[in-house]
């Protein structure tokens, strides 16, 4: 009686190592006698031992950082950049039959492909098109990981690390820029001026009261100033409407 007891315990217990239970986000890779039979889960399994084997597929997606790279730009700039990529496992057959360690190899054609792809641009634009190079990284990672049964859903640079002798020549060059935006503003102004003068010397020369009161104006904003004598030319031009008010009252 203890022999069957004891066996029937151990059958119990036998059984129970059939059973796997596989959590919302994973998937058993089940293989028979060696070769691919089916993908399995969520929720409870069953794998028969030594005739079945199992291997578990996290499916959420995977935050991977990528190590700090030294990437020469087409300009000859050395610069030091690393970045993160985003990516989940969509085929769990293909991640585990068609590569070894998908989760090594991803991060070594992450590397290759964030060296190759920033050595074809030159330093402008990696600093400044990140957007454009982060999509073009995206679709070559996801054209060659669809293989393995990885969607790479995002990559982004995070740093462009560049040597103190460069940080000094992008301040020179910007500073260079900034003073040619203020001579061309400046040209521009004195343009739009000397169009505004002329108009208004065309105006003055037609209309000769028009231009004594910009005469008298002058003298007012002379008299302002704090300057005890004042010398100023007097223009015949200016004398004559007076000339003629003063004959027209005496009746000449």
């Amino acid at each position: 009686m203890i022999y069957w007891g004891t066996s029937i315990l151990l059958l119990i217990g036998f059984i129970f190592t059939w059973f796997r239970v596989l959590r919302e986000y994973e998937r058993g890779v089940i293989f028979m006698l060696g070769r691919f039979w089916k993908v399995k889960g969520p929720g409870l399994i069953i794998v028969i031992p030594v005739v079945q084997q199992m291997v578990r597929v996290d499916l959420r997606t995977v935050v991977m950082d990528v190590p700090t790279q030294d990437v020469i730009s087409r300009d000859n700039v050395s610069v030091k950049v690393n970045a993160v990529v985003y990516f989940r496992v969509v085929d769990p057959q293909k991640a585990i039959i068609q590569v070894e360690k998908f989760l090594e190899a991803t991060s070594q054609l992450a590397q290759t492909t964030l060296r190759s792809v920033l050595g074809q641009h030159e330093l402008d634009e990696i600093l400044a098109e990140r957007e454009k190079l982060n999509r073009h990284i995206q679709q070559i990672l996801d054209q060659q990981t669809d293989a393995w049964g990885i969607k790479v859903s995002n990559v982004e640079i995070k740093h462009v690390d560049l040597e103190q002798s460069m940080i000094r020549a992008i301040a020179k060059q910007a500073e260079a820029e900034r003073e040619r935006r203020a001579k061309v503003i400046h040209a521009e102004g004195e343009l739009q001026a000397s169009h505004k003068l002329l108009e208004a010397s065309q105006v003055l020369s037609k209309q000769s009261q028009a231009l004594q009161l910009r005469y008298l104006q002058t003298l007012t904003e002379i008299a302002g100033e704090k300057s005890s004598t004042i010398v100023f030319p007097l223009p015949i031009d200016v004398l004559e409407p007076l000339k003629n008010a003063l004959n027209k009252a005496s009746g000449v």
